[in-house]
C-alpha cells in the first residue's frame, strides 16, 4: 500500500485565531525519544504546521530531519496544537492504522532515507520532498498485528520516558538545594551568621567573592581539526563535542571522534573525565553546560574548566555556571553571533564558601547525580535495544 494511503499526510486541524494553543518548537524535540509534551502556549495567528494529540510530527529541514528528531504529540488536556513550519504532520487512519506503529514506522530508513535524499535548498537550510514518501510502497500489517508490534516497542519507550520524568525531578532537587544555600544563602546553620557587603551585595561572613580564572585549575578553548585531511577523523578514537550536543548533563558519548593525528595537528585539548564544559557561542546553546564522563575534546566553540579542590569542586562550578545563564546573555559580544570569549568568561565573579559548607554540598549532590547518571546510562540501553529491535520488527524479521 501507498504511504499516502496509510496515513493521513497534513491533516486539517481547526484552530481559532486569536485563541492559545500549545506550541511545539524544533529545538524542544529530542532525537530517540518518542513523546512531546509543552507547557509554553502561543496565540495562534495563521502561522505553522497544525496537530492534535497522537499525531506524529517528521522534521523535515536538515540536520534536524537526518537527527531523527521524530516525536509523536501528547497533550493531558487533549487540545489540538501548533508549532515549526519544518515539521510534517502524519495521522493513523481509523481501521487501517495504529498511531503507535506509524510512528515507529517513520522511525525507520524506510520513510527517512528518501525524504533525506530528496532535500534540496539553499546550503543550512534543505528541506525535504513531501512528493518524496507519499507513493512509498509499504508492507501493511492488520491493526492487532500493528498493535502488538508498538506494544513492544512501546514498552521500551515507556521506561524511557519514566527515567526522564525521574532525572527532571533529580535535577530539580539538586538546583533547588543550590539556590537555597547558595543563592538565598539559607544553609544549614545560616541564622547565626551575620550579612557582609561584597561587590555581589550581601553575602554570609566569611565567605568571599573571587573569578572563575581563581578558582579553577584549568580553563581552555577547544579545536577543531581541518576536515581536509581524513587522517585527522579516520579512524576516529577520541570522543570530539559540539555545542549541540551539551545539554546540561552528563556527555556519554560523542556524535564524532577525532584520532590522535588530529587532536596533535589542531588547538583540540583533552580534558579529563568529570571536566565541565561550556558553549561559548550562539544562542540558544550560550552557556549550555556538560560534565564528562570520560577523557575528551571539544571544538572551539566550547571551553573546559576544572575546579581547584582546594576552594569548591565540580558540581559547585557546574551550578555556579548554571545559575549564572542570564549573565552570560548580558556580556555577550556581536549583534548578529551572541558570544563570549575565554577572556570573559574567566573573570566572571563567583561566590566562595567555606570549604565545610562546600564538602557537605558535594556529598548531596554525589548521590542525586550518581542516580542521575545511572537512569541517563539506563536510558542509553534502553534506545539502543529498542533501536536494534525496531527495524526487525517493523520489517517483519521478527
Amino acid at each position: 500500500m501507498p504511504f499516502r494511503d496509510f496515513v493521513e499526510i497534513n491533516p486539517k486541524v481547526e484552530l481559532k485565531r486569536g485563541l492559545e494553543y500549545p506550541f511545539i518548537e524544533m529545538a524542544i524535540v529530542t532525537p530517540g525519544r518518542r513523546y512531546i509534551r509543552t507547557d509554553e502556549k502561543r496565540v495562534y495567528s495563521g502561522g505553522g504546521s497544525k496537530f492534535s494529540p497522537r499525531d506524529i510530527l517528521f522534521a523535515r529541514i536538515t540536520p534536524c530531519l537526518e537527527n531523527g528528531k521524530i516525536c509523536q504529540f501528547i497533550d493531558e488536556n487533549n487540545q489540538n496544537g501548533f508549532g515549526s513550519t519544518e515539521f510534517f504532520i502524519f495521522r493513523a487512519k481509523p481501521g487501517i492504522s495504529d498511531p503507535a506503529f506509524v510512528y515507529y514506522l517513520v522511525s525507520t530508513e524506510t520513510i527517512r532515507k528518501p525524504a533525506e535524499k530528496s532535500m534540496s535548498g539553499a546550503s543550512g537550510r534543505q528541506r525535504a520532498d513531501l512528493s518524496s514518501i507519499q507513493d512509498i510502497m509499504i508492507d501493511v500489517y492488520p491493526l492487532p498485528i500493528q498493535r502488538k508490534i508498538a506494544a513492544i516497542l512501546s514498552a521500551y519507550d515507556d521506561l524511557i520516558e519514566n527515567n526522564t520524568r525521574r532525572i527532571k525531578i533529580l535535577e530539580e532537587m539538586a538546583q533547588a538545594i543550590y539556590r537555597e544555600w547558595f543563592v538565598h544563602f539559607r544553609f544549614p546553620g545560616h541564622e547565626g551568621v551575620r550579612m557582609v557587603e561584597s561587590e555581589l551585595g550581601l553575602i554570609p561572613e566569611g565567605w568571599e567573592v573571587s573569578k572563575i580564572d581563581k578558582v579553577c585549575s584549568r580553563i581552555a578553548s577547544g579545536g577543531t581539526p581541518t576536515r581536509n585531511n581524513e587522517n585527522y577523523w579516520t579512524p576516529g578514537t577520541i570522543t570530539w563535542y559540539k555545542t549541540k550536543e551539551l545539554q546540561d548533563s552528563f556527555l556519554f558519548d560523542s556524535e564524532e571522534k577525532i584520532s590522535n593525528d588530529g587532536l596533535t595537528n589542531s588547538s583540540a585539548k583533552i580534558f579529563p573525565k568529570d571536566s565541565i564544559v561550556i558553549a561559548l557561542y550562539a544562542s540558544p546553546t550560550l552557556g549550555r553546560l556538560g560534565i564528562l564522563t570520560q577523557d575528551s575534546t571539544f571544538n572551539q566553540a566550547m571551553c573546559g574548566l576544572i575546579a581547584n579542590e582546594k576552594l569548591i569542586n565540580n558540581y559547585y562550578l557546574f551550578f555556579s555556571l548554571l545559575n549564572n545563564r542570564a549573565y552570560f546573555q548580558r556580556i555577550a559580544l556581536g549583534a548578529a553571533q551572541q558570544n563570549i570569549n575565554v577572556t570573559k568568561l574567566r573573570s566572571m565573579p563567583i561566590i566562595i564558601p567555606n570549604k565545610e559548607l562546600i564538602d557537605e554540598f558535594q556529598k548531596i549532590i554525589d548521590t542525586i547525580y550518581l542516580d542521575i547518571k545511572n537512569l541517563l546510562m539506563k536510558n542509553i540501553n534502553l534506545r539502543r535495544t529498542r533501536d536494534l529491535l525496531l527495524p526487525k520488527l517493523i520489517s517483519g524479521e521478527l
